[in-house]
């Protein structure tokens, strides 16, 4: 295999972990009273990923080296994504669960932006399929990660209005 493809790979055993990690603050903080929201759309989230996963393999079948630039922006990004979840710690899912007396989370990125890791993740997707010579991908999936977290935040923002003044 060559390294892109490692790097697939190496991307999908992580948000596998991440997934992990997101269900396990899920199941606690649905446990103290948190309240899950609109997960109507949750399938679809996760299938967008596992299909945009897929694109990045289809991609990176045929490439020697991807744009390493735009590699090394990804990169960057996924390490500004890791900085929202330390910042988010027992509180970040992939869900949308709000904890009704918990305040909002406002320091690290959550001081500049409401929800940092959706603005990294629209980026990263087609960014990372730019860099592996895929640009119909990328602007497919970057329009339709735009299209569902349109719809996300709306959700997200409507669980979170009654603890914006706690914050």
């Amino acid at each position: 295999m060559t390294l892109p493809q490692w790097f697939i790979v190496a991307l999908a055993l992580w948000r596998g972990l991440e997934l992990v990690y997101a269900h396990r603050n899920a199941r606690r903080l649905l446990a103290e009273g948190g309240q899950a929201h609109g997960d109507g759309h949750y399938p679809v989230i996760v299938g967008l990923h596992v299909a945009w996963l897929a694109a990045l393999a289809w991609a990176g079948r045929s490439i020697a080296e991807p744009d390493w630039l735009l590699f090394a922006l990804f990169v960057l990004l996924e390490a500004a994504r890791l900085w929202v979840v330390a910042t988010l710690g027992r509180f970040w899912t992939t869900r949308v669960i709000s904890v009704p007396e918990a305040p909002l989370v406002r320091k690290g990125p959550f001081r500049w932006m409401r929800h940092p890791n959706y603005a990294i993740i629209a980026l990263q997707l087609p960014l990372l399929l730019f860099a592996y010579g895929a640009p119909a991908f990328a602007v497919l999936f970057g329009a339709a990660h735009i299209l569902v977290l349109a719809h996300r935040i709306r959700i997200e923002e409507e669980a979170l209005r009654p603890r914006r003044s706690l914050a």
